[in-house]
C-alpha cells in the first residue's frame, strides 16, 4: 500500500499464505474437505442467542485466504452440533483446536486462558488448587488406593469433582452406588494425574500430548486398564485421545453394565417427573445415548420426560470447548434456553450426568430465580433411590425388634 493510501485511513490487511497449510498439517488434511455448505453455520446453537452466528465457513474461508482470525474463533463450545449434519464429515471440534493453537502460536489466546494452561502445569488441575488436597473431599469415606490386584475398575474422579463443591458431591453419590452394587474399585488420591480434557479443549495440542504421555505412563505404573470417570470430557479425552490399553467408560455406562448384569438393582421408588439433559461429550462426541437413560428407566417411581432437543440434538449447556473458563453475556447463555425447555415439560427435575452441565444449568436457574427445577446428576438420584431402600429397611428392623 502507498503513502496516500496509509495517509488516508484505509486499513492495511496482511495476508498469511503459511496458515492454511498450518492448518491441513494439524488437521492431517481433514480440514481440506470443508467446501463451505453452511450447514454447521445453520446448525450452530450461537444462532439461537445472538443475532450474528459463529460461521464456521467464514472462518475457514479467511484461513484459506491469509486472512486474520478473529475472537469468534473462542465462542465454539466443541459441542459438535456441527459435525453431527456435516455432509462431509468434517471433524469440525479439531478443526477449531487447530484454529485455537496457531492463536495459541501467535500469542493471542483470550486473557485468562493461560492461567488455565499454568494451574493444569503446576497443580494438576485448571482450578488452581494444590494437588496435596486432590483427595479431601474423600477424607471420610475411607476409599482405597488402587490396586489392580484387588480392584474391578480405577474411579477416575477428575479435577472438577476432586475440587468444586458441587461436583463433589456427584463423586459422594456414585461411591455410595459402587458400594451398594459390591463394586470393588480403588482410586488414585492425591496422585490422579489430569486427564487433559480442558487442554484439549483450548487446543493446546503439544501440551496435551504431554499430558496424554505422563498420565498413560502414571496408569502403567499402577496397573490401570478399566477407568471410570465422572465426567463426559474425561472419557472423551481417555477414550479418543489416549492409547487402546486403556479401557474408559463413563459412569453412566458403567452402572447400566451392574444393571443388566443383575449387579445393581433400584427397588424403592423415588417420585420424580425428570427431563433429562443429554451432555454434548456423551450423546454427540461418543454416540452414548442409552445408558444414562437405562439407569434412570431402572430407577422405580421417575416419570422421564424427553425435552424438545434430545440425544444427538441435545442443546449444549454453553460449558465446553475451554468457555467455562471465559466469559459469557447473561443473555447469551445456552443453559436459559435448556432450563426453559425443561420448565416446558412440566417436569421438577432437570437431570445430567456432567459436572459442567450441572455447573451452567444450576447458574441459569439461580440468575432468572427459578425455583420449580432442581439440577440433579444421574449419580445423585440413583443414591437417593438407594438411601430410600435403607430407611425403609431400618424402619423394618427396628419395628420387628
Amino acid at each position: 500500500m502507498d503513502q496516500k493510501s496509509a495517509s488516508m485511513g484505509e486499513r492495511v490487511i496482511t495476508l498469511d499464505d503459511e496458515v492454511w497449510e498450518k492448518l491441513i498439517e494439524l488437521t492431517e488434511g481433514a480440514a481440506a474437505v470443508c467446501y463451505q455448505c453452511g450447514a454447521c453455520t445453520a446448525t450452530c446453537p450461537w444462532g439461537l442467542v445472538s443475532e450474528e452466528t459463529v460461521s464456521v465457513r467464514d472462518l475457514i474461508r479467511r484461513v484459506q485466504l491469509g486472512l486474520e482470525l478473529d475472537d469468534r474463533l473462542w465462542l465454539c463450545t466443541s459441542c459438535a452440533q456441527c459435525e453431527a449434519y456435516c455432509p462431509r464429515d468434517v471433524p469440525i471440534a479439531e478443526v477449531f483446536r487447530a484454529l485455537r493453537y496457531i492463536d495459541w502460536q501467535r500469542n493471542t489466546p483470550p486473557e485468562g486462558l493461560p492461567s488455565l494452561l499454568w494451574s493444569v502445569y503446576w497443580n494438576d488441575n485448571p482450578w488452581e488448587q494444590p494437588p496435596s488436597q486432590r483427595a479431601a473431599w474423600a477424607q471420610d469415606l475411607a476409599l482405597p488406593a488402587f490396586d489392580p490386584d484387588e480392584h474391578e475398575v480405577l474411579l477416575y474422579v477428575g479435577g472438577t469433582a476432586s475440587y468444586d463443591t458441587r461436583a463433589q458431591q456427584v463423586a459422594m453419590a456414585l461411591v455410595r452406588v459402587l458400594r451398594a452394587a459390591g463394586v470393588a474399585f480403588g482410586v488414585l488420591g492425591d496422585a490422579e494425574p489430569p486427564s487433559g480434557a480442558e487442554v484439549l479443549d483450548v487446543g493446546h495440542q503439544p501440551y496435551f500430548q504431554e499430558i496424554v504421555a505422563h498420565t498413560t505412563e502414571v496408569f502403567r505404573e499402577r496397573g490401570v486398564t478399566r477407568l471410570v470417570t465422572l465426567s463426559p470430557h474425561s472419557y472423551d479425552a481417555f477414550r479418543q485421545h489416549y492409547p487402546d490399553e486403556f479401557e474408559p467408560l463413563h459412569y453412566t455406562q458403567y452402572l447400566a453394565q451392574l444393571l443388566a448384569d443383575e449387579r445393581l438393582s433400584f427397588a424403592q421408588p423415588v417420585e420424580f417427573v425428570v427431563a433429562f439433559h443429554d451432555p454434548c461429550y456423551l450423546a454427540r462426541h461418543n454416540a452414548e445415548i442409552e445408558a444414562p437413560r437405562a439407569v434412570l428407566r431402572a430407577i422405580p417411581g421417575l416419570d422421564v420426560i424427553e425435552m424438545a432437543d434430545a440425544g444427538i440434538d441435545t442443546l449444549c449447556c454453553g460449558g465446553g470447548g475451554g468457555r467455562m473458563w471465559l466469559e459469557t453475556e447473561p443473555d447469551e447463555r445456552f443453559a436459559d434456553l435448556r432450563v426453559q425447555e425443561a420448565l416446558d415439560t412440566e417436569a421438577t427435575i432437570l437431570a445430567t450426568a456432567c459436572p459442567f452441565c450441572i455447573a451452567c444449568l444450576e447458574d441459569s436457574l439461580k440468575a432468572q430465580k427459578i425455583t420449580a427445577l432442581r439440577v440433579m446428576d444421574i449419580a445423585e438420584i440413583a443414591a437417593l433411590a438407594l438411601e430410600s431402600q435403607k430407611v425403609r429397611r431400618s424402619k423394618v428392623e427396628k419395628s420387628e425388634s
